[in-house]
């Protein structure tokens, strides 16, 4: 089956693996992937990642993150962009997720960031994803 959306999928993957307190999720690997989960990981709502190669595009196999109560960091995650609709915001609109509680992902020209930091370098662009 070919895969039209791979940051849709990996998002999916993540998503239903925290909310069945898994442990690992493997994904695709991708560039746009791997930025994604680089902010996640910087943002704290991933333990860490890892690239395994494999004989096709590879895998990113990711550590999720819980509390001591054993709650998931990841509460939701949103596809904002499709490809079938993309959705841009100038630096002056950026939204913010929860009041700032959560992050938005923005692929500006000056690369992947989170919606804070394109505010601070006053940079819009297409908002990728949101994550709480």
């Amino acid at each position: 089956m070919a895969v039209t959306d791979t940051v849709a999928d990996a998002l999916t993957i993540i998503r239903n693996a925290s909310s069945a307190k898994k442990d690992v999720a493997e994904v695709k690997n991708s560039r746009l992937t791997e930025a994604i989960l680089k902010i996640l990981k910087k943002e704290k709502f991933i333990s860490n990642y890892k690239e395994i190669k494999d004989s096709k595009q590879g895998i990113l196999r990711v550590y999720l993150r819980y509390g001591q109560d054993g709650s998931p960091a990841i509460l939701g995650i949103k596809r904002v962009s499709k490809p079938g609709l993309r959705i841009y915001k100038k630096a002056d609109s950026l939204p913010k997720v929860y009041g700032g509680l959560g992050v938005a992902v923005i692929s500006t020209s000056k690369g992947l960031m989170t919606d804070a930091e394109a505010r601070e370098k006053k940079a819009g662009g297409e908002v990728i994803c949101y994550i709480w």
